[in-house]
């Protein structure tokens, strides 16, 4: 082929390539040069636009080796015309203003494919393991139509056949009657057994059902994964979002799992139901039986026959191993959960009229006894303890106390106070008393968590049934207390009351014993009951009308019902006043016929005036303040109150004037102060022991939190009393006190017990043995008198009245009174004649003490037999304070 035939063909093919024609120059007008290119890409007519570049002559593909060879020597410069300068340089322009917006795409273009190439990647692997599955199903599901198809095709053949079998019996049998009944009946049933377009259309029914969830959960992980990558706000995923209302679904509706599971359960039935209908040549109601028993026993598929029967049978009952497993484990969780409920004690007590015991101390043992006593005529009650602790520590501590209870049974919950939720647990409206116990350690933080606690009872929306009985620690806090709870509530201060226990035993000793029987319910105690047989009645008729009680004050109900302890004997009995009497129980006394009784003549006795008493105080706590304001109001003029205790002495005053305690308001007592510590024998030694009339030991407060650690202080300080005043104190010969000789070191004790009269406080129950075997010292066992105190009042809200009386400065109190006062020596009277006797001085005797006994007899038996008695007799009476 010529070069001539070659240019009309193609212009690549021909050599005026190298010197172009100007129809070739007019139709691709090259663009100036620029940097690093050959060719412009700008169009002569269309300056904006963008050709692509023609092609190299090294890099043109259509020519041939010949060609290349040919002219490889004649290769030259070819110099195209210029345009003119002034598009030259517009154009130039041009390209500089298009070449920015290019290079910033270039970026942009960059950062996003750098930042999609990984979601780009994960969704395409996505996308073809989606289609991949898709395929997979499709494939299957084909072959599973196809081997249904053929199955189905059997089964109208085959009732095809049957059909004319049926048919050709039919004529041979028509004259049978009986014969043709039952064709048409096999008729029929054959009818309804080829219903396959019902039967397929439940097959696709229960696969698309099953489909939907796996779909379902497929699209919402792919959506959420999608908009992980893309959501830069940090947007809640739809997965999370849905995880999350399934999760408070079913934490805040308690019957959410069980309802759960039985909608699994109804749907693996129904289900499997259709698709056993759409396999099988059972009706609907059996195949829906038949699922039921697969999901119940999944033994009970190994008898089916087929591909498909086998095949939805199988799925069935492992649909019903997975609901069954998850039965099982509700179930446990429900068993476990309660077990854990019972032993961690936060079930409910459904009670009534039962005791109610919010908080945890060392008098709990106590007090669980003392109701244990007093509901034992009732053939037991119910006590439910509440405090802060776990209920099996709760359970175990109570345990070894080894206390009898006598038929009370006590409850032991997990909870706090001062939440109400809590209070409803323990059934706080329907109790018949409620009794808030002091926490051990800081007395404001007690006596501020009683508060709260009050402030809790009174908020209960149902109301209270019964009163509050509440223990406090300081006596400045009582007025609080009673203006929140009002009426319903009954104040113990613990020390106040132990204070003024110990200084009446100081004055009085013996007097601690007699309190332990009346306040404790093993003995007698103070009731409070309406006899309509003696209204009309005067009060020194009815002091001799109880064979089995001695009645100490009238409960008047003209004066709002206030208890008059001690009244006057003229004082007739009213409709609706009641009668306090001390006795054994409640049921155990009732007014009988008037005995006869000689009056004795009255004994004009002249009581010897008070004398001054020098009185040591060892150990300090927060309410001693309290203490010598009782002390200045029981002492004669002139007396002595030594405080000795490590508090320096430039703080006591202070401390002293913080409590409430004006200095220049004692009358009768003057305060003398020694510092030093009182288990230390050189610091009691600066002591002048021997000379004091009474010494009172104090659990101090800086070990007041341990009942055992303060028990031992108190025994240690009195010993070392006692040995000091035996060793100043001349001997006395033929001393000899039950088993214990004057040659002893306790023999030594108790002749200088004869001196003075120590009383000591013990917390602990256990040291009582101690002291009561020694006969060394007396002693006010304070938690379990506050026990006590505090379980009166929980049964008779109008004891605390009483008590509150009987402990105050001013009204009446119980005495101890030598015999001489109201007979002579080896005079013979009965029970009643002392006590006429002691009427005329205004005095109630509820007792005696003989002088060879250790106890005092309260309520005596038998008050009308005449005895003979000794003037180193006593007698307890309830007489006005001096």
């Amino acid at each position: 082929m010529s070069l001539d035939s070659q240019d009309s063909t193609s212009p690549s093919f021909n050599r005026d390539w190298f010197f172009p024609s100007p129809s070739f120059i007019h139709q691709s007008t090259p663009k100036p040069p620029k940097p690093h290119r050959r060719f412009s890409t700008a169009s002569k007519h269309s300056p904006d636009s963008n050709i692509s570049n023609p092609p190299s002559f090294r890099s043109s593909p259509s020519l041939s080796p010949t060609t290349t060879s040919k002219y490889g020597r004649l290769r030259r410069r070819v110099e195209f015309p210029r345009p003119p300068e002034k598009y030259s340089i517009q154009h130039q322009n041009d390209s500089v203003l298009d070449r920015k917006p290019v290079v910033s795409s270039e970026k942009k273009q960059s950062t996003v494919k750098v930042s999609s190439g990984s979601l780009g990647l994960r969704v395409r692997v996505r996308w073809n393991l989606a289609i991949t599955v898709a395929i997979v199903i499709t494939a299957l599901t084909s072959l599973v139509h196809k081997n249904f198809t053929l199955h189905n095709q059997v089964i109208v053949l085959q009732d095809q056949i049957l059909k004319l079998n049926v048919r050709l019996r039919a004529c041979n049998l028509l004259s049978n009657v009986d014969t043709f009944d039952s064709v048409m009946q096999e008729l029929d049933d054959i009818g309804y057994g080829s219903d396959n377009g019902l039967k397929n259309l439940a097959l696709i029914v229960s696969v698309t059902l099953l489909s939907i969830p796996v779909l379902a959960f497929k699209y919402i992980d792919f959506v959420s994964k999608s908009r992980s990558s893309d959501n830069v706000s940090e947007e809640a995923l739809l997965n999370k979002q849905l995880a999350y209302r399934v999760d408070i679904f079913l934490s805040v509706h308690p019957y959410a799992k069980p309802l759960a599971l039985l909608v699994a359960t109804l749907l693996v039935i129904c289900l499997g139901g259709l698709a056993l209908f759409g396999v099988t040549d059972d009706n609907l109601a059996d195949c829906l039986w038949l699922s039921w028993t697969f999901v119940a026993d999944s033994g009970n598929h190994a008898n089916t026959e087929g591909i498909g029967p086998r095949l939805v049978s199988v799925s069935i009952s492992f649909g019903g191993m997975l609901i069954f497993a998850m039965m099982l484990g509700l179930v446990s969780d429900a068993i476990s959960e309660k077990f854990d409920s019972l032993r961690k004690g936060r079930s409910e007590v459904v009670e009534q009229n039962h005791t109610l015991i919010l908080g945890w101390s060392d008098k709990l043992g106590s007090l669980l006894n003392q109701l244990g006593i007093a509901n034992e005529s009732l053939g037991g009650g119910i006590v439910v303890v509440m405090a802060e602790r776990d209920k099996e520590e709760m359970e175990m501590d109570i345990a070894k106390m080894e206390f009898d209870f006598k038929g009370t049974s006590v409850i032991c919950r997990s909870g706090s106070p001062l939440i109400l939720a809590d209070l409803k647990k323990v059934s706080v409206s329907k109790a018949r008393a409620i009794v808030v116990l002091a926490e051990d350690g800081n007395a404001d933080q007690s006596d501020a968590r009683a508060l709260r606690t009050v402030l809790s009872l009174t908020g209960v929306k149902e109301g209270l049934k019964g009163h509050i009985v509440v223990e406090l620690s300081d006596l400045d806090n009582e007025v609080l207390v009673k203006l929140v709870g009002g009426d319903l509530v009954k104040t113990v201060v613990a020390h106040d009351v132990i204070g003024r226990l110990m200084i009446q035993c100081a004055r009085q000793p013996g007097l601690a014993q007699i309190w332990e029987d009346i306040l404790g319910f093993e003995n007698c105690e103070f009731y409070i009951k309406r006899w309509p047989q003696l209204i009309g009645m005067q009060f020194e008729d009815i002091l001799i009308s109880f064979p089995d009680a001695i009645p100490c004050g009238i409960k008047v109900a003209s004066c709002d019902g206030k208890i008059i302890l001690n009244p006057e004997d003229s004082y007739v009995l009213q409709e609706d006043d009641e009668i306090l009497v001390i006795a054994e129980d409640d049921d155990s006394y009732a007014p009988a016929t008037l005995p006869t009784v000689k009056e004795a003549s009255f004994m004009h006795i002249a009581r010897p005036a008070r004398m001054p008493q020098k009185i040591l105080l060892c150990g300090w706590r927060r309410d001693i303040d309290d203490m010598i304001v009782v002390l200045d109001a029981f002492l004669a003029p002139g007396s002595e109150l030594w405080m000795f205790n490590d508090v320096p002495e430039n703080e006591r005053e202070k401390k002293l004037i913080d409590g409430g305690l004006d200095l220049s308001r004692l009358e009768n007592i003057q305060l003398v102060n020694r510092e030093g510590n009182a288990v230390i024998r050189r610091h009691l030694e600066s002591l002048p022991l021997q000379s004091f009339d009474s010494i009172l030991i104090l659990a101090d407060e800086s070990v007041e939190d341990s009942a055992i650690q303060a028990d031992s202080r108190s025994l240690a300080t009195l010993l070392l009393i006692r040995d000091i005043q035996s060793k100043r104190l001349p001997m006395v010969n033929q001393v000899r006190r039950g088993t214990f000789s004057q040659g002893s070191w306790i023999g030594e004790m108790q002749q200088a017990s004869d001196k003075s009269v120590i009383i000591s406080e013990i917390l602990d129950p256990r040291t009582k043995n101690l002291l009561s075997m020694s006969k060394i010292s007396d002693y006010v066992l304070s938690n379990e008198l506050v026990s006590m105190a505090l379980a009166m009042v929980a049964e008779d809200q109008q004891i605390n009245d009483v008590l509150e009386e009987l402990f105050a400065d001013e009204g009446n109190e119980l005495q101890i009174r030598q015999a001489d006062l109201y007979l002579s020596e080896g005079e013979e009277l009965s029970f009643y004649e002392v006590l006429l006797r002691a009427r005329q001085r205004r005095e109630i005797v509820i007792g005696y003490r003989a002088a060879n006994a250790e106890k005092a007899v309260i309520n005596p038996p038998a008050k009308s037999e005449r005895r003979r008695w000794s003037l180193k007799d006593v007698f307890v009476v309830i007489a006005e304070k001096e």
